[in-house]
């Protein structure tokens, strides 16, 4: 074999090698938005199985719930007792105050800061605030 033919093989080798890494560099971004896509759709779905397990429940309930985890979630590092929550969950009155709070829960930002993206990193404490008042 001659020394010409040696050189024009490595360099067709190379040039296989350069398209494989390319190729590879392409399918793992492709991977990389695939898993990001996965784990907002697996997110968005607790947050839906959430939602359809309040519809599910009488509105009173649904309010008192809501309320309790608001007011257990808030910045707030007290324990409250079962009358005080009662009490926080009889403080929301309005029917706007009841569409905000079932938004939050549902999983989306009520605060003038985010109002209306997808929360993605659990507790927002502006939503809380607002919520509270």
């Amino acid at each position: 074999m001659e020394n010409k033919d040696i050189f024009t093989q490595i360099h067709d080798i190379e040039m296989q090698a350069g398209s494989l890494h390319d190729q590879l560099g392409t399918f793992k971004l492709v991977i990389k938005q695939l898993l990001e896509e996965n784990k907002r759709l697996s997110l968005e779905n607790q947050q839906l199985r959430r939602v359809l397990k309040l519809e599910s429940m009488p509105t009173e309930q649904m309010v008192a719930e809501v309320a309790t985890e608001a007011v257990m979630q808030s910045s707030k590092a007290k324990m409250m007792n079962a009358e005080e929550i009662a009490n926080a969950a009889s403080a929301i009155v309005g029917e706007g105050h009841d569409n905000l709070a079932r938004l939050y829960h549902e999983g989306f930002h009520i605060c003038n800061v985010y109002y209306g993206h997808l929360r993605t990193e659990g507790d927002c404490l502006f939503c809380l605030s607002f919520l509270n008042k």
